[in-house]
């Protein structure tokens, strides 16, 4: 599988924000179209991430950890894209 340039997704996920309040609300996909989990914590790992849980909840890979900082984060991603869709604890 292609290495997902995980800094683009997450400027995306940044902008994307605002939305941070509300659940997350990831689209459905059959699971022969998830990225691999490997990949999405490979590409955490590589940019800072410690990586404390991952678990699927409902339609998103949710992950808990600590940014680079050292900050609390809680981060859902669309299982195929590997997008953020919901972001906790990386403006704080």
């Amino acid at each position: 599988m292609k290495r997902i340039g995980f800094s683009i997704l997450l400027a995306v996920g940044l902008l994307g924000s605002h939305v941070a309040v509300a659940a997350a609300d990831c689209k459905s996909y059959p699971k022969e179209e998830w990225a691999s989990e490997e990949t999405l914590k490979e590409a955490m790992e590589a940019e800072g991430y410690t990586i404390k849980k991952f678990k699927v909840d409902g339609n998103c890979y949710e992950i808990y950890g600590r940014s680079k900082e050292g900050k609390k984060v809680e981060i859902y991603f669309d299982m195929k894209t590997l997008a953020i869709v919901k972001a906790i604890g990386l403006k704080d």
